[in-house]
């Protein structure tokens, strides 16, 4: 079959689309139910064998779904619902105390608070940080650093948009955790 070519059920044009199987549906009839002796009354009364079916939806097969239709060129976009974490901490600067003493602080709250986090503590770039945190396609990205810390900010960066707000460090947990638990619905 080629594209454009009429469907020999209707006579439609066929249009050729890129899809993935979630699914399956089989239908097993009486084979099994026969076998197995499973017999149902018919609304007179009467014994028939069953008609089974096999149906399946396999998660591995969501996931590949989920991220075939959900990323970009800089890796995954996690839909919350589905995101291996719901939000990250990315520390700018390991070896600087207030930023460790912030994320830590931050990261035990939203925790405490039902927010799947990931605490990325790792001595290395920032850049390498935001880099791995966009692969892996974790939703939220609050990064904690010494100058905007200094001012009592930090950054929220949504996944999908990519646009990095300030807020205050004392409100960025009621607004992660309000805008997470709205996702979730």
């Amino acid at each position: 079959m080629s594209e454009g070519e009429p469907c020999p059920e209707c006579g439609t044009p066929l249009e050729i689309v890129r899809c993935i199987e979630v699914g399956h549906i089989f239908k097993l009839g009486t084979k099994y139910s026969d076998a197995l002796g499973v017999h149902v009354l018919d609304p007179d009364g009467s014994q028939r064998p069953l008609v089974m079916g096999s149906y399946g939806i396999g998660i591995g097969r969501n996931m590949a779904t989920i991220a075939e239709t959900h990323h970009d060129d800089r890796g995954l976009v996690w839909p919350v619902t589905v995101a291996p974490y719901e939000a990250v901490i990315t520390v700018v600067s390991v070896k600087d105390e207030a930023s460790m003493t912030a994320a830590t602080a931050l990261y035990d709250e939203l925790r405490a608070r039902g927010i799947d986090v990931l605490l990325d503590d790792r001595d290395a770039r920032a850049g390498v940080k935001f880099a791995d945190a966009e692969l892996i396609g974790i939703p939220y990205r609050v990064t904690i650093g010494p100058k905007a810390l200094a001012d009592g900010e930090v950054e929220l960066t949504p996944r999908v948009s990519g646009e990095t707000t300030r807020v205050g460090i004392d409100a960025v947990a009621d607004q992660l955790v309000a805008t997470v638990t709205a996702e979730r619905r």
